[in-house]
């Protein structure tokens, strides 16, 4: 159906596109199409109409090709949007959708489709740009609420509370739960900004703001050379483990709260860590119970406790906060974030290694290579953990002072909007942005 025979891509570009998919690399030529400059919306199409056939996305194959055909249809260009932003590649989607909408202006699905696809990819200023732009024939649900949550999420504070004082109820009861949650994110902002500077590289303000999430370490690398506090590629450590139950003693400390017990998920990497934080808070340690009030949930990676479970049922049955429970995740994912957001978070990783994974380090030839996993029981990991050095490590000297004096003070500063509704999970990066791996 789609051939390179008789087209004359207009950029090197695009160009490169059609190579990679002549060697039978489609994720090559996915991630081409995002270094085109301003196309010919149909020769775009035929590219990712012939990767799609590849991929056996029929439905994303028929629609690129409808707009291959068709450039100026509102409804091709629609019907090619849609489809990409169903199946995972929402920047594909940007300059068609852009383009519908200009051709149809008052289309309120047009416009709710292009902000989607601007918010999968973290342009929430392009995604509240574009709402204003269309503010007279915006209704307040969802359109108002979604300019405010993209206010937000672009850290225009002062847009969102102008428009959060024009919002209505809603009048629907499904949007119930969406209100709650900006209304808590808004009041979580409040508090945040009087400790914090909210600004472009203020990681653990923002954090908080968008889940409700306490960050306990910024990265020692790489701060003011992209990565903002957040980590690329890790190898955790028992060390990094010790420190982050340390920082989550703290925490809890300033936030006046007093659990009882610490509940184990039951994924080998919470339990191994489970096990160490109960020595180090002093408290038992039980396996995990869905609605146990007073406890410390531990996890260590969350998404590896929903791969542990299958299902992610445990996961999910943390979404609603019994009374007294703080999650606390060690290492959370920020480019594919968990189901849920924790309470209690000690950093921000891509792509990470357990202590106990197969780890890289050199071999006898001195080459670099990926070792045997660390199947010992869990209590000796465990007990490890406890006895390690938590100093952190040094860093590049570019990451701001973060004691754990000025981590108190943070929280003190949040415990009033702090554990508070649900835990939804997070979607964005927000306004402070990190190098990642494409």
């Amino acid at each position: 159906m789609f051939s390179r025979r008789n087209r004359r891509p207009t950029s090197p570009e695009l160009a490169a596109a059609w190579d990679r998919l002549d060697e039978g690399d489609v994720p090559g030529a996915l991630r081409a199409l995002r270094q085109v400059p301003a196309a010919p919306l149909e020769q775009v199409a035929s590219v990712v109409g012939c990767a799609a056939e590849a991929s056996g996305f029929g439905d994303l194959a028929e629609a690129a090709g409808a707009l291959a055909r068709h450039p100026g249809r509102v409804q091709s260009l629609y019907d090619y949007g849609y489809a990409c932003v169903e199946r995972g590649v929402p920047y594909l989607a940007i300059p068609a959708l852009r383009e519908a909408l200009r051709l149809a202006p008052g289309s309120a699905g047009l416009l709710r489709e292009l902000v989607s696809a601007y918010e999968r990819e973290g342009r929430h200023r392009d995604a509240a740009d574009v709402l204003l732009a269309h503010e007279d024939g915006l209704v307040d649900w969802p359109d108002r609420y979604l300019l405010i949550f993209n206010a937000v999420l672009a850290g225009d504070l002062e847009l969102a509370r102008l428009h959060h004082g024009r919002l209505g109820a809603p009048d629907e009861d499904r949007w119930l739960g969406a209100r709650d949650r900006q209304n808590r994110m808004l009041e979580r902002a409040a508090g945040a900004g009087s400790v914090s500077a909210l600004d472009v590289t203020d990681l653990r303000g923002w954090q908080y703001v968008m889940g409700g999430t306490v960050l306990g370490t910024l990265s020692p690398f790489g701060f003011d050379a992209g990565m903002t506090g957040r980590y690329a590629w890790t190898q955790d450590s028992h060390e990094l483990c010790l420190h982050g139950l340390l920082r989550l003693r703290a925490v809890l400390a300033a936030g006046e709260v007093r659990p009882r017990s610490v509940s184990l998920l039951p994924d080998r990497g919470s339990r191994i860590l489970g096990l160490a934080a109960a020595e180090v808070l002093g408290l038992p340690a039980l396996p995990f119970e869905a609605g146990r009030e007073d406890t410390v949930v531990i996890a260590h990676d969350l998404d590896e406790t929903a791969r542990a479970d299958g299902g992610g049922e445990v996961v999910m049955q943390l979404f609603d906060r019994a009374p007294g429970q703080v999650l606390h995740e060690h290492a959370s994912c920020w480019t594919d974030p968990p189901a849920v957001a924790a309470d209690s978070v000690t950093f921000l990783y891509q792509s990470v290694v357990a202590p106990w994974g197969a780890r890289l380090m050199p071999g006898e030839d001195g080459e670099m290579a990926f070792g045997e996993p660390d199947t010992r029981p869990e209590a000796e990991i465990a007990a490890e953990i406890v006895a390690a050095d938590p100093k952190p490590e040094e860093g590049d000297g570019a990451t701001p002072s973060d004691s754990d004096e000025v981590l108190a003070a943070f929280v003190a500063g949040v415990r009033g909007t702090w554990l508070r509704g649900d835990r939804a999970g997070l979607h964005s990066a927000g306004p402070v942005s990190s190098s990642r791996f494409l």
